[in-house]
C-alpha cells in the first residue's frame, strides 16, 4: 500500500512539474584556466560543509561557488580580485587559510609562542645536576654496613632483626 502511494505521488509530481532538478555545472575551461579555477577553489571554504573547500565539497552551494569562480576566471579577473570578491560576500571566514595580517597574526604565531613557552617551563622545572656533584656523592656516600646517622631506635627488636639480616 505504501509503495503504491509513493509511486502515485512521484508520478503526480513528475506530471505537474513540481520538482527541482539539480542545476547543471558550467562547462570546464581550457586546461590551464581550469587548473587555476581548481587552485582558487581549494582556497575557499564551502558555505554549507564548512570543513571542506569549494573544490572538494559535493554540495550544490559549492558547485554554484565553483561556477562563479569559473565565470570570474573567464572574465579575466586576477586571483586577488576573485578572492576579494568572495571575501566581500562571505567575510574572511570563507578563506580556508586566513591572511597573515592584523588580528590573524595570533592564529599564525600563537602555536609557536605556546610551544616556546612550554619549552621554557620544562627547562625551568628541570634541576640540572652538576657534573662534579654526581662524583662527589659517590665518594662521600656511606657504605651500607655502617649507618651514616646513628639510630635512636636501638631498643626496637624488629629493627635490630632487620639490621642483622642485612649484615649477613
Amino acid at each position: 500500500m505504501t509503495a503504491v502511494l509513493l509511486s502515485l505521488t512521484l508520478a503526480l509530481s513528475l506530471a505537474t512539474g513540481q520538482y527541482a532538478p539539480q542545476q547543471a555545472a558550467s562547462d570546464p575551461l581550457a586546461p590551464a584556466r581550469e587548473a587555476r579555477v581548481q587552485q582558487l577553489a581549494k582556497k575557499l571554504r564551502c558555505a554549507v560543509c564548512q570543513g571542506l573547500s569549494v573544490a572538494d565539497s559535493p554540495s550544490s552551494m559549492a558547485r554554484a561557488q565553483l561556477d562563479k569562480v569559473r565565470e570570474l576566471v573567464s572574465d579575466g579577473k586576477t586571483d586577488e580580485e576573485i578572492v576579494d570578491y568572495f571575501v566581500a560576500r562571505y567575510g574572511e571566514w570563507v578563506l580556508l587559510e586566513p591572511r597573515a595580517e592584523g588580528f590573524n597574526w595570533f592564529v599564525w604565531l600563537g602555536p609557536v609562542v605556546l610551544v616556546l613557552g612550554g619549552l621554557f617551563v620544562i627547562a625551568r622545572q628541570r634541576k640540572p645536576v652538576p657534573e662534579g656533584a654526581a662524583a662527589a656523592e659517590a665518594v662521600t656516600a656511606p657504605s651500607p654496613s655502617s649507618p651514616a646517622v646513628p639510630s635512636t631506635d636501638d631498643a626496637d627488636p624488629y629493627l635490630q632483626a632487620v639490621r642483622r639480616e642485612l649484615e649477613r
